[in-house]
């Protein structure tokens, strides 16, 4: 079932933040937490203009998986609740049209919603990524202000009790508000999009997820295991074969995918050395 709204030609609320291009404030009701294998159950979309207008659509989505109980209880998305409807597979060109040439932003986006929205993408084969757009995490501005919840930052900020938590639809526009509440409250909070995606980022990422991030001289290391800290550069000459570990292993495809851009780039420069390389290297010596 798909949800629309237009909202047009009437005076918003709030316009505290300066849009040079349109900005989509987002949210998703999952599976799970696990980025790689849960799925979406339900998207919603706020899509904010320059003018001030707005149109929201909210779909609920077929995840072709079980929904567990713990999750069920949260969001109140049951199986039968989504059985008839359509598949992320079949939304997917939707939603990516309604996002297309815009900015993102959401609760807890940047380490959640963009990194399980870019593997429902990439799994439906359609090109999603972050270049040419910002993202706004307003949660994490409210916790670089506040430390509260939604709920208690919809509280706060708006003078509102947050009805139907966890509905898609309800804390993607209670996010939208809250962000225009907190550059009205915050003098050093400023409007413009470039500053809040600066702002509501923890450190930057050459991933959705941070497995991959940039160091201080914006080359890519591994954030986790055995090589946290190491060049990927560095591990992929030392060790090719972690490559295929990773490719083989339960990481997000766009995580997956970045790694593959990084070895392309080295085989380009001949910088690195495939394992058929070395395998030939080695037949040669006996």
């Amino acid at each position: 079932m798909e949800s629309v709204k237009k909202i047009e030609n009437n005076k918003p609320k709030y316009m505290n933040i300066k849009l040079e291009k349109p900005i989509a404030f987002f949210d998703l009701e999952t599976t799970g937490i696990q980025i790689a294998t849960d799925r979406i159950v339900e998207i919603s979309i706020l899509k904010v203009f320059p003018n001030g207008n707005k149109e929201s659509k909210t779909w609920l989505v077929n995840p072709e998986m079980e929904i567990p109980k713990e999750a069920s209880d949260i969001h109140g998305i049951t199986n039968e609740k989504v059985v008839t409807e359509p598949t992320f597979n079949e939304l997917a060109s939707k939603v990516s049209e309604m996002i297309a040439g815009c900015d993102l932003a959401g609760f807890n986006s940047n380490r959640f919603d963009i990194p399980l929205l870019a593997e429902e993408m990439l799994r439906a084969n359609v090109s999603f990524d972050m270049d040419g757009r910002k993202a706004i995490d307003v949660q994490v501005i409210f916790h670089k202000k506040e430390q509260r919840t939604l709920g208690a930052g919809y509280e706060f900020y708006c003078g509102k009790n947050l009805e139907n938590a966890h509905s898609a639809e309800a804390d993607t526009m209670a996010t939208y508000e809250i962000l225009e509440a907190q550059i009205a409250k915050y003098d050093d909070v400023e409007s413009d999009v470039d500053f809040l995606s600066e702002f509501s980022t923890h450190g930057k990422r050459a991933d959705f997820a941070g497995f991959i991030l940039f160091d201080k001289e914006e080359i890519e290391i591994f954030s986790f295991g055995k090589y946290k800290g190491k060049k990927v550069v560095d591990v992929f000459r030392a060790n090719p074969g972690y490559y295929n570990w990773i490719q083989n292993a339960d990481f997000p495809l766009y995580t997956k995918k970045v790694l593959t851009q990084i070895k392309e780039t080295m085989k380009a420069k001949k910088q690195i050395n495939t394992l058929d390389d070395l395998q030939n290297k080695f037949n040669k010596k006996i």
